[in-house]
């Protein structure tokens, strides 16, 4: 069992930039980051795979949002830049145990961390 622990959510403007983390507890695959806005079904935002360092974006954030790995201190970070009110909602990193599709099944899951941006 890998365990998740976010942070780095928050209140900030439109355009304002936001770095969210994730600490893994043991190995894993891949990373992704999902968001849920309120009244919205769960998207998947990026991914990383853990090995290569390959990337993979949603279109509504390719060119704004990087995500990166430490292996070191085996976290995910999720850097939001340029940050629009559309991308408000509660951010979840997500890990896969072994190799999936990027929008594929997702082994375990953080508790998720606010993201709120005004306008």
């Amino acid at each position: 069992q890998v365990q998740l622990v976010e942070s780095g959510g928050g209140l900030v403007q439109g355009g304002d930039s936001l770095r969210l983390s994730c600490a893994a507890s043991g190995r894993i695959y891949t990373m992704g980051w999902f968001r849920q806005a309120p009244g919205k079904e769960r998207d998947f935002v990026a991914g990383i795979r853990w090995s290569s360092g390959n990337t993979y974006y949603a279109d509504s954030v390719k060119g704004r949002f990087t995500i990166s790995r430490d292996n070191a201190k085996n976290t995910v970070y999720l850097q939001m830049n340029s940050l629009k009110p559309e991308d408000t909602a509660v951010y979840y990193c997500a890990a896969q145990a072994g190799y999936n599709n990027w929008r594929g099944r997702y082994d375990y899951w953080g508790q998720g961390t606010q993201v709120t941006v005004s306008s």
